[in-house]
């Protein structure tokens, strides 16, 4: 088994199985930075995964299938949206009601287009291109690791770059950090806090989208019910632990990917499927363990710090 998680086959699978976690925690990172406490990526991912596929099987056009795909998500990013910044609603309940929603009605969907309830394989939908990169694909080992995926896995990278130039080199990066940071402060310089917020929103669903994208289209051919398995919240828990740094949460999604291709090799060694499945959430409350431990001690050391300057006072 140690062979097998020190070859380049695992870390293929690692990039392959962290590429959905990506796109979703960079959709968390931009909502965290608004100051948004969402949890409705499950179902932006959902009905972006099952968006792509109907729209591509309909079409039979990729660049439509895609933007049926994002359209899904951020039908789901807007309702929130409203919900919380207009109507006030608790963000908990919103996000628990939408994610509840995202599966009944993909499900549904899925019915009424094919007359199954389990998955869209008779339908003949696209799937984005593996790229292979030239030069690079020719080189041993190297080529093998970072040429010949799917193209967005590429595009998954990338955005952690984007995210980054977003957030700290743009005027609305500046404006989202500036309604999460001090709404108040903001909207006394002139920021419109809910317009600004619900644009945060609509970029995580897009992002969030392409993440479900993926699994439907790049991991696998068809859309399966609840395929997108908790990932979202995989994928919050790996923003926290970045704290919310673009870099430090592609290290974290790089591990929880690790952990589910590591399940995955459990399986051939005749381990239970439970087994597998429960890796990367295993790893996820290790992680928020850890991520705790140090937060607890952090508040004793200001504590601390703070009784022994009142005594020398």
């Amino acid at each position: 088994m140690l062979e097998q998680l020190f070859s380049i086959e695992f870390l293929v699978a690692t990039l392959r199985l962290t590429t959905p976690l990506l796109f979703t925690a960079m959709a968390a990172i931009i909502g965290g930075k608004a100051s948004i406490l969402c949890i409705a990526y499950e179902a932006m991912m959902l009905c972006g995964a099952l968006g792509g596929v109907l729209g591509s099987a309909l079409s039979q056009n990729l660049l439509v299938g895609m933007l049926c795909g994002v359209t899904a998500g951020c039908v789901i990013a807007l309702i929130f949206g409203y919900f919380v910044l207009y109507l006030d609603a608790p963000p908990l309940l919103a996000g628990l009601a939408l994610n509840t929603f995202g599966t009944g009605v993909t499900v549904y969907l899925v019915y009424l287009v094919t007359g199954l309830k389990q998955d869209t394989s008779t339908l003949l939908s696209l799937k984005y291109p593996v790229i292979n990169i030239p030069i690079i694909k020719d080189i041993p080992i190297i080529g093998n690791l970072l040429s010949g995926h799917n193209l967005l896995v590429y595009l998954a990278f990338l955005s952690v770059i984007f995210v980054w130039f977003l957030l700290n080199k743009t005027c609305l990066g500046i404006r989202i950090r500036a309604v999460g940071t001090n709404p108040k402060a903001a909207a006394s310089v002139g920021i419109n806090v809910k317009k600004t917020k619900l644009i945060a929103l609509l970029i995580s669903g897009i992002f969030a989208s392409f993440g479900g994208m993926y699994l439907s289209m790049g991991y696998l051919p068809y859309f399966t019910t609840g395929m997108t398995a908790g990932r979202a919240f995989i994928s919050i828990a790996a923003q926290n632990l970045g704290m919310g740094s673009p870099w430090l949460t592609t290290l974290f999604s790089l591990v929880f990917g690790g952990a589910m291709a590591a399940g995955n090799i459990a399986q051939s060694f005749r381990l239970p499927a439970q087994f597998a499945s429960m890796m990367p959430y295993l790893f996820t409350i290790l992680g928020v363990y850890i991520r705790g431990v140090q937060m607890t001690n952090k508040k004793k050391k200001a504590m601390m710090g703070i009784v022994s300057n009142e005594k020398e006072k």
